[in-house]
């Protein structure tokens, strides 16, 4: 007798044999114990979930008479009938299978439809199974439409598809529709134990793991590769051999990946994935290991108590869980997740792992061990009490251009929030390049009073010149930005850093700005800032701070902004013509529609 694969020699004979799929075998049993019984269903469901299996389970259903004849419409089959058994091997004359992927024009339909007038030859009901169906045209579908709503009483539908999304609503309205779930890897371990169990075939656990695995949910895909394995184990499925024949990677080098992903470890990081590139391991299989590594451990993060105890893994698990914070964790896995769509694009899909690797250490949040993040610069504490006043000094330009126009004028004190003594630009030379005026003042806006990172007095004791030389100070600084910004004298990080920081104080030729993101304190940033201001005759050096910012020149320019667009729906609104247009044609202002220009 020739081998019967494993697929095929333990497809389920009845619903008690089906696994994973318990919501569908529930429904279609009580609908026929009750004979509540629709003319056509559709099942739904990825390859190797059982639709086809369940169509010929309910087709032996509806046609069962049992083992002495005398039985009826049942939800267990006997198995032993002619028709139980000619249904099982695909020869009972009422039971008609029609593959749509490769019959799928309107002339076989027609021909299958032209059987359906026709009463069943041997069993209680004709049964058209058409596996596939999305796959019929439009006019195919269009033939079946008036037999699928109302069919002979003797005739059922039974279709199947992988994509339901295909399948025009038309259709779709006339079924009733079961979705056959993957099957998860618990599931399909079970079962396989006990198809080996039967079989007499040795086989470790962890072998078996591998393999439910692999099959992604498919029943007959992992009853298929256990084929596979036999035969490539000669008899036998060890683990070894199984993670050979897979090309899966050693949970070992997992491991080791991320640990050193977790430690900053990029050493580590670079050698394991030579020793991949050496075992001729799959890197792709690497992202997917270390993918469903990290989200094991971002379970045991969030949510402890579902540990599985059972799990040899789960002890590593939980090791590799407290290295990593729960942020770093879900950084990880979003990067291996997208990395694996970019492995085909790299010339060597080695290197392509190595880089997405690396890609890893280069974006780990800040604070994390082996952080690629550079330092935040020290913050500096100012002694504001030992500011002396200065007033504020212009200095006087060349004849050709207006004294008040030049941005080499510039005098600053801490904010306005306590009795100190306001620190002052100190006299400063002519600018050496050429700039736009910024006489004109900002648009003012309100802003809460800065505190500033040193203790100050009592704000009962400041003076009317303190405040004064404050404002002024702030207010030519965020001038003198608006300035550079015009004049494209700043670009990109450096503007930003610009238009975003907040004026604090001045103390002799150092100057002190806040800002709120740490991503503008980098120090290539901040030097390219004081360059241009050197450039502009400010031969000052900038010292960052990161803390609340409540006023900026960004802040200034977002507000002008607002208030010129109110200004405009004002304006709008008071128009003559526009009251007049609201009120005898019941019009109305559609929001977002005026824009100030």
């Amino acid at each position: 007798m020739s081998y019967v694969v494993l697929a095929r020699k333990y497809r389920p004979k009845n619903f008690a044999e089906m696994v994973g799929q318990e919501h569908v075998v529930q429904a279609l049993g009580n609908a026929l114990a009750t004979q509540r019984l629709h003319h056509a269903y559709l099942f739904t469901g990825t390859r190797g979930v059982g639709k086809t299996t369940v169509s010929r389970i309910l087709a032996k259903s509806l046609n069962c008479v049992g083992p002495d004849g005398q039985g009826g419409i049942t939800a267990e089959p006997c198995g032993v009938c002619q028709a139980c058994r000619d249904i099982d091997a695909g020869r009972f004359v009422d039971y008609t299978e029609l593959d749509a992927a490769s019959n799928r024009s309107v002339d076989e339909v027609q021909a299958l439809l032209e059987q359906a007038v026709y009463k069943p030859v041997q069993g209680r009901f004709k049964v058209f199974m058409i596996d596939e169906v999305h796959m019929l045209t439009n006019t195919a579908f269009n033939a079946m439409l008036k037999t699928l709503e109302e069919p002979p009483e003797y005739l059922k539908f039974v279709l199947a598809t992988t994509d339901p999304q295909k399948v025009p609503v038309t259709v779709l309205s006339r079924c009733l529709q079961f979705n056959l779930r993957p099957m998860a890897p618990d599931t399909v371990l079970e079962h396989l134990t006990r198809v080996l169990a039967a079989e007499e075939v040795p086989a470790e656990v962890a072998a078996l793991r591998l393999l439910a695995r692999a099959a992604r949910g498919s029943m007959r895909d992992a009853l298929s590769l256990t084929d596979q394995a036999i035969a490539f184990g000669n008899g036998q499925l060890q683990e070894a051999t199984v993670r050979q024949m897979l090309g899966a990677v050693d949970s070992g080098h997992v491991w080791a990946l991320i640990e050193a992903l977790a430690t900053g470890d990029g050493q580590t990081v670079v050698q394991t994935v030579d020793t991949l590139r050496f075992n001729g391991f799959s890197a792709v299989a690497a992202l997917d290991d270390m993918t469903g590594a990290l989200q094991r451990m971002a379970v045991v993060q969030a949510v402890p108590s579902l540990a599985t105890a059972t799990d040899p893994e789960q002890t590593e698990i939980a090791r590799l869980a407290a290295l990593l914070p729960p942020d770093a964790t879900q950084l990880l896995y979003s990067l291996c997740l997208h990395g694996r769509a970019e492995l085909g694009l790299a010339p060597d899909e080695y290197a392509g792992l190595t880089m997405v690797l690396l890609r890893l250490l280069a974006f780990r949040p800040p604070g994390v061990a082996g952080s690629a993040t550079p330092p935040a610069p020290e913050k500096k504490t100012l002694n504001i009490e030992s500011m002396v006043p200065v007033a504020p000094a212009l200095t006087p330009a060349p004849a050709v251009q207006p004294a008040p126009a030049r941005m080499a004028t510039l005098a600053a004190a801490p904010p306005v929030v306590s009795a100190v003594a306001p620190a002052a630009w100190a006299p400063v030379p002519a600018p050496v390049v050429a700039s736009p005026p910024f006489a004109a003042a900002p648009v003012p806006v309100a802003s809460a009073p800065v505190v500033p990172s040193a203790p100050v007095p009592d704000a009962a004791a400041r003076t009317a010149d303190a405040s004064g030389a404050a404002d002024d100070g702030a207010e030519r600084w965020y001038a003198l930005v608006a300035s550079l910004v015009q004049a494209g004298a700043i670009t990109a990080l450096v503007r930003e850093l610009a238009l975003q920081s907040q004026w604090v104080a001045a103390q002799g030729d150092t100057w002190y700005l806040r800002v709120a993101a740490e991503s503008l304190m980098q120090p290539s940033t901040r030097d390219g800032l004081q360059k241009a201001l050197q450039q502009a005759g400010h031969a000052v050096r900038l010292q960052l701070e990161q803390g609340p910012v409540s006023d900026s020149q960004a802040r200034r320019q977002v507000a002008a902004g607002q208030a010129r667009q109110r200004a405009a729906e004002d304006a709008a609104a008071q128009d003559p013509l526009v009251q007049a247009l609201l009120r005898d044609f019941g019009g109305k202002m559609v929001p977002g529609s005026i824009q100030s220009v």
